[in-house]
């Protein structure tokens, strides 16, 4: 090989090296945030309404709470005894559950009327309490 053919070579390899170079550098300067749990964002408990001004009571308030598997009995009486508690005038008779579409799972869907920010807040947190409760949406 010749002399130039070699420079070019090493030109190449040179900028190869120079582009991966850069490439590192670029890797090198991101910056990754470390996200915590809880660190100042979250006001009050983790069931608690973090945006009550986005919330217009009253309200029709429909929600699915979804037990762990094997708990369906066990789900719904323990829904009844909350929804029960909270909601006197509800109609526990008005709760539909519904297997999931492999019958592993049950949800209880209800469709609750909020008046104020304070009943949502306990209502999730006695859903969490909720040892047959596996998820609410």
């Amino acid at each position: 090989m010749s002399n130039d053919s070699n420079n070019t070579i090493d030109q190449g390899n040179l900028t190869q090296n120079q582009n991966q170079a850069t490439k590192a550098d670029n890797k090198k300067d991101v910056k990754v945030t470390e996200l915590v749990a809880n660190d100042g964002i979250l006001k009050g408990k983790k069931t608690d309404i973090q945006n009550p001004e986005l919330w217009d009571f009253p309200m029709d308030y429909p929600m699915s709470i979804i037990g762990h598997e094997g708990e369906h009995d066990n789900l719904l009486n323990e829904v009844k005894l909350i929804l029960g508690s909270q909601f006197p005038d509800f109609d526990l008779a008005s709760i539909q559950v519904k297997p999931s579409k492999t019958g592993r799972f049950h949800s209880a869907r209800v469709n609750l009327y909020l008046t104020e920010a304070e009943q949502v807040n306990a209502l999730y947190a006695a859903l969490d309490e909720a040892k047959t409760v596996r998820m609410v949406v």
